[in-house]
C-alpha cells in the first residue's frame, strides 16, 4: 500500500496509509507507527509507507517526529514504539532479501532527510524498532522505555544500522553488550548512556518532542539543513565543506535579515 506524494510545497496525502498515522503542519510532520495488534512490528507495508514519507520530506523539507502507540488506560494496553521487524515475515526471508537491505534502506533514508528527525520513545523499541530510533537525530524517552537489539538470540544480526550507529551513539563497550549479549536498556540507562537526550513522563512525551521541534523551527531552516548535512559529512572533507557551506549561507537573504534584527534589538536594550 502506498500513498500519493504531491508536488513540493503541498501536503502529503496519507489517506491510503494503513500502518502509519500522519499529522502535517507547516514546519513538521508527525508520524505515528500504527500496527498495535502486532506491537508495531515493522513489516514491508510500513517500510513502503515510510519511503513515501521520506519522498515527501525530501521534496518538502520539514522536521519529522516519529512516535509509537501510547498507553491506553481504558483497555490496559501498554505503550509501544516498535517491537522490531515482523518476525513472521523475517522468518521467510532469504539471502537475496537480506541483500536488498529492506529496513536498512529506509532507515538510512530517514537519517539523511534534510531536516532533523525526532524519535519519541515509550515502551519497547527493540530490534528494527531500536534501529529506526538510532537513525533519528534526537531521541526523547520515558522511564518505561526498553531499548535493545535481541537479534543474535534469533540467529541473525542487527543489520539495519545498529552495528555502526549504536557504537557512535554510546561507545564500543556498551554497544557490544547490547549487540552481542542482548542487553536491553531501561529509560534511565538510555539517558545515562546518552542514547536519549531527555527523560519525560509518558503523558508529556509528544509535547516534549513538539517543544524540541519548536526550538528547531525558530532557527533559519536553510542554516539547519546545511548544518545537518555538514555535521554528517566525512571527517576528511572538513574544514573545506564547512567553509563552502558557510559561503552559501553568507549570501542568503535570511542571514542578512536575522543579523539586522539582532543588531536592532541590541540598540533597543
Amino acid at each position: 500500500m502506498t500513498a500519493a506524494v504531491n508536488d513540493a510545497g503541498t501536503a502529503l496525502d496519507a489517506s491510503a496509509f494503513v500502518t502509519l498515522q500522519v499529522e502535517e503542519r507547516e514546519d513538521r510532520l508527525a508520524v505515528r507507527l500504527n500496527r498495535p495488534e502486532v506491537r508495531n512490528a515493522i513489516d514491508a507495508a510500513m517500510g513502503t509507507e515510510l519511503h513515501a514519507v521520506c519522498a515527501h520530506l525530501e521534496a518538502t523539507p520539514k522536521i519529522l517526529i516519529l512516535s509509537g502507540t501510547p498507553a491506553d488506560p481504558a483497555t490496559g494496553a501498554k505503550a509501544i514504539f516498535a517491537s522490531g521487524a515482523d518476525i513472521a515475515q523475517l522468518r521467510e526471508r532469504r539471502r537475496d532479501d537480506a541483500l536488498l537491505g529492506i529496513n536498512s534502506g529506509v532507515f538510512d533514508r530517514i537519517a539523511k532527510l534534510p531536516m532533523p528527525v525526532i524519535a519519541a520513545l515509550d515502551g519497547y523499541a527493540l530490534g528494527g524498532g531500536a534501529e529506526l530510533a538510532y537513525a533519528a537525530d534526537f531521541r526523547i524517552g520515558t522511564a518505561g522505555l526498553r531499548m535493545g537489539n535481541p537479534e543474535t538470540g534469533l540467529g541473525i544480526m542487527a543489520a539495519a544500522g545498529a552495528t555502526w550507529r549504536l557504537r557512535e551513539l554510546v561507545g564500543e563497550p556498551l554497544a557490544k553488550e547490547i549487540l552481542f549479549a542482548g542487553r536491553t536498556l531501561t529509560g534511565d540507562e538510555c539517558l545515562s548512556a546518552g542514547l536519549i537526550t531527555e527523560l519525560v513522563d509518558p503523558e508529556h512525551l509528544l509535547d516534549a518532542a513538539h517543544a524540541l521541534a519548536d526550538r528547531i523551527a525558530r532557527q533559519d531552516p536553510l542554516a539547519v539543513r546545511v548544518t545537518k548535512a555538514v555535521f554528517h559529512s566525512p571527517r576528511e572533507i572538513h574544514p573545506l565543506i564547512d567553509n563552502l557551506a558557510q559561503g552559501l549561507l553568507f549570501e542568503s537573504a535570511e542571514k542578512f535579515d536575522r543579523m539586522q534584527q539582532f543588531l536592532d534589538r541590541k540598540k533597543q536594550q
